[in-house]
């Protein structure tokens, strides 16, 4: 007897996957945990997922969607007064991101912290995904005419609220609002 497909089974293992490893870290969860979570069989998850590099991938290009949705609409909100105020609201969506009470850290960051010499698929995405956001803010600071040590100083504001350093929220969105009009030094 054959089986009938679970269509909502990809979904409920990612979803679970995507809990696991954002509050335990990947290298903590074991496939056994997603199993167990998701309520599946070890058939079902390695027929959709055939690795644990290739869930964790998928669970860094689900909060990758995720983030850029989420920039998207606060940049979206500073179109129509250009790209210092772009800039100052992707630092102020940052800065409301990290004070989630959910908020255990990037999901980036965090992977590369715990494979710091990985170069596996789930590396890549968190690579790209960084790579990718540090060019969106060179992007807006070369739209803005500024020089690009104004990049490297909003890229700080940025890693340093990801990295839980303490900087309060306010304080980063201000220093980015005289960052982008205040003459550089």
């Amino acid at each position: 007897m054959t089986r009938t497909e679970d269509p909502a089974g990809r979904e409920r293992i990612l979803s679970a996957a995507t809990t696991l490893f954002y509050v335990h870290g990947v290298r903590a969860v074991g496939l056994a945990e997603v199993i167990a979570a998701a309520g599946c069989g070890k058939n079902m998850l390695y027929r959709h997922f055939p690795s644990k590099a290739a869930l964790a991938a998928a669970y860094l290009r689900r909060v990758r969607a995720e983030r850029d949705r989420s920039t998207a609409r606060a940049l979206a909100a500073g179109t129509s007064t250009g790209a210092g105020e772009q800039l100052v609201a992707l630092v102020a969506e940052v800065a409301a991101w990290v004070q989630r009470a959910d908020y255990r850290g990037c999901a980036f960051r965090n992977y590369l912290t715990e494979f710091p010499a990985g170069d596996d698929e789930p590396a890549a995405v968190a690579r790209d995904y960084l790579r990718d956001t540090r060019r969106q803010v060179d992007d807006l600071v070369a739209a803005l005419g500024r020089p690009e040590v104004v990049g490297d100083r909003i890229w700080l504001l940025v890693d340093a609220l990801y990295g839980g350093t303490g900087t309060p929220a306010q304080v980063a969105v201000d220093w980015a609002g005289e960052l982008v009009t205040s003459p550089p030094k």
